[in-house]
């Protein structure tokens, strides 16, 4: 597969459309028909359904969609990052995380990074474990940070200074606001809403084997979504603390699960990785901020380790 043909599959994807593909990239349209049939015969598969007046990708069609959408993004990066060999400003760094305050930590790093380079870019990815680490596998990200995560024979890692704690997101004026905390028991009765990794691995250690006897309702791969369906009554999500978003009047609460479930969280990349050189200055500025004495001079690191302190002191009271 030649990344020129790539291309123009992934084009004609897009536009669902060979005409309007073939001129947006100046090419003829007889040019990239042949091309896109060529492909098919290469990879034995249909790629297409075609009618008159567009073209729908098969199954197969959009496995390739997706592999090509990696494979020519890591060929653009890696074209600029030979570009980029001898200077750090201008170029770009890519992160995929875990929604969580944590983030501070990169963001300030990346921040102080700026001062110096101040044309230097980031690019931000969202997903949970599975989608994070398949995108750190094929290089399309240089770190990631992530939860609960253990497999130091694949990645090196930075241990964050902080833990996020467990609990439920609820309506206030929800009857079940009023209680504290909840317990493992509680959820056994209540519509869930959990996001996807969590269903597959924390559930089933809360759980053992009665996960199949949850009434899980629904599962969410980013918060907000999650917080959304809540306000619409659709369930109780199970999420880390802090992530409510602060808007006036959205009218949710968070209630923590005790005894105190907690996850840690790490900064990974790939054993053996080549760093470009901004990512290398990332990494290197990253482990200044995280030495103690810069943890305990960051302000918001400080309300947040308070904050965490708080609900572990109320629960020794009960």
């Amino acid at each position: 597969m030649e990344l020129r043909v790539l291309r123009y599959f992934l084009e004609a994807a897009r536009e669902e459309n060979i005409t309007r593909a073939a001129r947006k990239l100046h090419v003829s349209q007889p040019t990239m028909s042949k091309q896109l049939k060529d492909l098919e015969n290469e990879l034995g598969q249909q790629l297409f359904v075609r009618t008159n007046y567009a073209i729908k990708l098969t199954d197969a069609g959009l496995f390739l969609k997706k592999r090509a959408e990696e494979i020519l993004n890591l060929s653009d990066r890696t074209e600029r990052a030979f570009r980029s060999l001898d200077t750090i400003d201008g170029c770009e760094i890519h992160i995929g995380s875990a929604e969580t305050e944590v983030f501070s930590y990169l963001s300030c790093a990346f921040h102080k990074l700026q001062l110096t380079y101040p044309h230097i870019r980031l690019h931000v990815t969202s997903g949970n474990l599975s989608d994070l680490t398949e995108s750190l596998d094929t290089g399309i990200l240089d770190f990631a940070l992530v939860s609960d995560f253990i497999n130091t024979d694949k990645y090196n890692f930075l241990d964050l200074p902080m833990v996020h704690h467990w609990g439920i997101i609820l309506r206030t004026d929800d009857s079940l606001a009023q209680k504290p905390y909840f317990t493992i028991d509680d959820l056994r009765s209540l519509p869930l809403i959990c996001s996807r990794q969590g269903l597959s691995q924390l559930m089933a250690s809360w759980f053992g084997h009665d996960t199949d006897q949850l009434r899980v309702v629904a599962t969410y791969n980013l918060i907000f979504n999650a917080a959304i369906m809540v306000r619409s009554h659709v369930g109780y999500a199970i999420t880390f603390d802090n992530l409510i978003p602060n808007i006036p009047g959205y009218d949710l609460c968070f209630r923590p699960l005790y005894p105190l479930k907690q996850s840690t969280l790490k900064v990974i990349w790939k054993k053996y990785q080549q760093f470009t050189p901004q990512a290398a200055a990332l990494l290197t500025e990253l482990r200044h901020t995280l030495t103690p004495e810069n943890i305990h001079s960051n302000s918001t690191s400080l309300n947040n380790i308070h904050s965490k302190k708080t609900i572990t002191k109320d629960f020794t009271d009960i």
